[in-house]
């Protein structure tokens, strides 16, 4: 598994969160899995022990030859082999992509280095790889190596690629003449396969060459091969969408179970929920120096406070709401300056309905994912999200925009979802502050006045298995269904 992030290394999102936890559930099903990732400033002052497996590395960067070495460790509570790419001038840096706003610019030529480094890993560390698993734009070239540079090579002949698209974003865009950091001959800079619009798009490189493509859900599998959520790509993804699929994240319930959290006021699992959120919602009001009402519905909104989490429709609704409905607001996050600005104003004004810890904090999430009520998740897109599933996990029933695993994880609360046991929350389909605030306004007063259906609501999502071992072994079929076709494309 080649990524540029894994938990607890380094981390700038969910991707971190999948290569940490995947490769451990793998492991449990009997495979041999190792993860490579880059040598970051973080990975060294991590205090994890670095063994120096004594590999040395000489890649070809354009005209020059940029030396490295491998470093090996586990992750966490496992046997999992972890490699990390080690190339100071790359890699020591105080951040992961860019700094003080700006990326590094540089990226391409780094990113060239770990792809190719990840490659000759295989073969300089003895390693009997069937597939690698690269993941997003930072190991896009891997797929294409594989097939233009070792596909005849000694111990490559039967190696298979899938690429996972965490964010479609996020593609790797550079100018044209950093295709010759890569190596690959220029004929491949076509508009079939590495150019896109004139820039070198290594994105799409992976998507190009990968054996096999999937992505965080089913839904957003559909939902980039059209626009605007394939990013330009929609045309190259619906070409492939034959070897296209999506598989939903896991969740590391470990980390995250009410039953055993030992961030809360109090413990509590299906059987004792109602006393147990009911302590950690006074707990979370009284710290918050929100008014400690039971009755009142209290929301919580923890994420990165940017148009794409659905912020704008959220402040909207809160302008309204702050003076027309008796709810309370817990926020937690940071982002663009306009919502620093929004709920730090808010939160001054109305001290009794809206609370904003405008910060990151592991500790406060847990406790507002345990002491609301409701969790809110309007996301414009949302290519899987995790806060949903924890809030299923701790009883804290979701309010979503219907879109990537939003969608498929999330079941509105109607009258035939819940009648057959199904739903476990309230979603809106339209990408409107009404719609939002319709639904809002649906789960509020099914919180406030039909107590049986909440009940049954937070009952059914703490009930629901959404662990990484149903994930991982849908990881599994992916990659043997890749296997054979490869190999089958190599027979041909």
């Amino acid at each position: 598994m080649a990524t540029s992030e894994v938990v607890p290394f380094a981390k700038t999102g969910g991707l971190a969160d999948v290569c940490g936890s995947l490769p451990i559930e793998l492991a449990k099903l009997g495979h041999e899995v190792s993860v490579i990732m880059p040598a970051y400033s973080s990975v060294k002052k991590a205090g994890i022990e670095l063994t120096d497996t004594g590999v040395l590395l000489d890649i070809p960067i354009g005209s020059k030859i940029v030396e490295g070495r491998i470093l090996r460790g586990r992750l966490p509570d496992s046997n999992v082999p972890i490699y990390f790419v080690d190339q100071p001038i790359y890699f020591e840096r105080n951040e992961l992509y860019r700094e003080a706003g700006e990326d590094y610019k540089d990226n391409c030529e780094r990113f060239v280095f770990f792809c190719r480094a990840v490659m000759e890993s295989i073969r300089l560390l003895q390693l009997n790889v069937d597939l690698v698993h690269a993941n997003d734009w930072q190991t896009g070239l891997i797929p294409a190596l594989q097939k233009i540079e070792y596909e005849s090579a000694p111990g490559y002949e039967h190696l298979a690629s899938v690429l996972t698209i965490h964010n479609m974003a996020y593609q790797g865009q550079f100018w044209h003449w950093d295709m010759l950091l890569t190596g690959i001959d220029w004929k491949y800079f076509n508009w079939h396969q590495m150019e896109y619009y004139g820039n070198l798009n290594l994105l799409k490189t992976g998507i190009v060459f990968a054996d096999s493509i999937n992505t965080v859900s089913p839904r957003y599998a559909e939902e980039i091969q059209t626009e605007p959520l394939g990013c330009g790509l929609e045309n190259v993804l619906r070409h492939r969408s034959h070897v296209l699929s999506g598989i939903i994240n896991g969740v590391d319930y470990g980390a995250w179970n009410p039953a055993t959290d030992n961030y809360l006021a109090s413990t509590y699992a299906p059987e004792n929920w109602q006393a147990g959120k009911a302590k950690c919602k006074r707990d979370l009001q009284e710290r918050l120096s929100l008014p400690t009402d039971p009755n009142i519905p209290l929301i919580g909104l923890v994420g990165r406070l940017a148009d794409q989490k659905g912020f704008d429709l959220v402040a909207q609704v809160m302008n309204h709401w702050v003076t027309s409905r008796d709810v309370q607001w817990a926020i937690l996050g940071t982002g663009e300056p306009n919502y620093h600005e929004l709920f730090t104003r808010l939160s001054a004004e109305y001290p009794d309905r809206v609370a904003a810890k405008l910060e990151f904090s592991n500790e406060w999430a847990h406790q507002i994912e345990a002491g609301a009520d409701i969790f809110l998740m309007p996301s414009r897109y949302e290519p899987c999200g995790l806060n949903q599933l924890y809030s299923l996990k701790y009883g804290t029933v979701p309010v979503v925009h219907a879109t990537g695993g939003l969608a498929d994880t999330i079941l509105d609360a109607s009258e035939s979802n819940l009648q057959q046991g199904l739903a476990n929350g309230f979603s809106f389909d339209v990408y409107e502050a009404a719609a939002l605030e319709r639904t809002l306004d649906r789960a509020c007063d099914t919180y406030s006045h039909h107590r049986d259906k909440w009940n049954q609501l937070v009952l059914t999502g703490m009930q629901q298995d959404w662990s990484w071992a149903e994930s991982a072994r849908k990881y599994v079929e992916l990659y043997q269904t890749t296997i054979d076709r490869a190999n089958a494309t190599v027979c041909a």
